[in-house]
């Protein structure tokens, strides 16, 4: 055996294990704020994760940076709402986005509140915020029919109404369950669209 085969099972076993403590780190940090915790600290980090304060800041080299990772691992929960859509008609598609969307922040709520807290002074985190951002709106103006794609007031009234924001603000502050929640941003919208029907043209008598 050479000193290289030597070496390299070595490095391997180090790799996965540094792996697995990096992970362990990852999962205290959302069980954390899953729980809750708006800013826990890496001592309760590390004592979630039983792993040593040293190792935490071996992996990330601040809280910041621990956060990010957060948020990014995060990212995947929106993966839902690129799934392709069942109904081919866009108030059935739009009827679609709201279930997802609705059931995608509330899993995320906890999370958006500790990424609200920490926002302002993490330029990755207000990244990936912007990101999200974009990526809803981009998809929300892919369901608009032809009639309402340049519709300002109607495409920004629906932007608002199936934003995070919108539903951190019925869940907490008017302190409404999801069920009522989802049906008040199912009545605006319904409302909303209702006025936009396009016209038809005049039957023959």
């Amino acid at each position: 055996m050479t000193s290289q085969q030597r070496t390299e099972p070595s490095t391997d076993g180090r790799r996965r294990r540094s792996e697995v403590s990096r992970d362990r780190i990852v999962a205290a940090m959302l069980a954390l704020v899953e729980e809750g915790a708006i800013s826990p600290s890496a001592e309760d980090v590390a004592v979630r994760a039983r792993v040593g304060l040293r190792s935490v800041f071996r992996h990330f080299s601040d809280m910041d940076n621990l956060y990010a990772e957060m948020t990014l691992r995060l990212a995947q929960g929106y993966e839902t709402a690129l799934a392709p859509f069942e109904s081919s008609d866009w108030r059935g598609r739009l009827v679609e986005a709201t279930e997802r969307r609705t059931a995608i922040f509330e899993r995320l709520l906890p999370f958006k509140r500790a990424a609200d807290a920490h926002r302002h002074e993490s330029p990755a985190i207000q990244s990936h915020h912007e990101g999200i951002t974009l990526m809803l709106r981009t998809r929300l103006l892919a369901l608009m029919p032809p009639h309402l794609e340049n519709n300002t007031i109607v495409f920004e009234s629906l932007d608002l109404l199936l934003s995070i924001d919108t539903w951190a603000r019925l869940r907490f502050e008017q302190a409404l369950t999801p069920e009522i929640a989802r049906d008040v941003i199912t009545a605006q919208i319904g409302l909303l669209i209702k006025e936009q029907a396009p016209l038809c043209p005049a039957q023959p008598n």
